[in-house]
């Protein structure tokens, strides 16, 4: 989605949620500092690592997440999928033995799987917003094979390709990278979320609060577009 298009959607996301576009824009042009000293992925750079398929599997955070991992595993040749992780849905799928190609983050999952996860080589798409600034200063560094992103105006290295949340970010990014077909793991868009969702949570599942719903809302309303708008077959598991 070009940035001229998604504007609109983001002028509409600022209003409806009460964020700060300075903020986001501050967090953003932080990044784009560490990446311009720490070095950073483009995505020509990123679409030749993930080159050999055109077949995707974006996992997100749902209740489904443990049990489409497992399906996954025993029903799929997973080596030809790119395999992108939101944010927490990294740990599910360390718990599972299986190591995503890209994590889409915002930086609020479980910072030491997805450490684990670049570790083992993993592309990092970090996010920037106004609401992690502080994340991006403290954390941003720690990570190689970094790739960029933001919801603001595109600046210096980073890149806006749609997208709200780190589930529907990474569908975006997946059509971006190329892909023709899009598998979704643990998309549920419910109104329950889960320990990989929210790493605080005392118990493994809880009713989401209101703005983790309208959150979900939105994910599942970007879905549809690029479902609707993008040359991509898209595949709920959930479905």
């Amino acid at each position: 989605m070009e940035f001229g298009l998604w504007e609109k959607y983001y002028i509409e996301i600022l209003e409806d949620f009460g964020f700060s576009r300075q903020a986001d824009e501050e967090s953003a042009k932080l990044l784009d500092e560490i990446l311009s000293t720490e070095g950073c992925l483009t995505l020509d750079d990123l679409s030749q690592i993930v080159g050999f398929s055109d077949k995707f599997i974006v996992f997100g955070a749902g209740p489904s997440l443990k049990e489409h991992i497992i399906e996954l595993k025993e029903n799929y040749d997973l080596k030809g999928y790119v395999l992108v992780a939101a944010d927490g849905a990294t740990t599910a799928m360390i718990e599972e033995r299986l190591v995503p190609d890209i994590v889409a983050t915002d930086l609020d999952g479980n910072i030491d799987d997805i450490l684990l996860a670049n570790l083992k080589g993993a592309n990092i798409a970090i996010h920037a917003h106004g609401d992690n600034i502080e994340k991006i200063a403290s954390l941003s560094s720690f990570f190689n094979n970094v790739l960029g992103t933001t919801q603001a105006q595109p600046v210096g290295n980073l890149y806006n390709f749609g997208g709200f949340t780190d589930g529907d970010r990474a569908i975006f990014l997946s059509v971006a990278l190329g892909a023709s077909q899009i598998t979704l793991a643990g998309m549920d868009f419910g109104d329950i979320v889960t320990k990989y969702s929210r790493p605080n949570l005392e118990n493994a599942l809880a009713k989401a609060d209101d703005f983790k719903k309208k959150k979900l809302v939105y994910a599942e309303k970007f879905t549809k577009w690029v479902s609707d708008n993008e040359n991509v077959e898209i595949i709920n598991l959930k479905e």
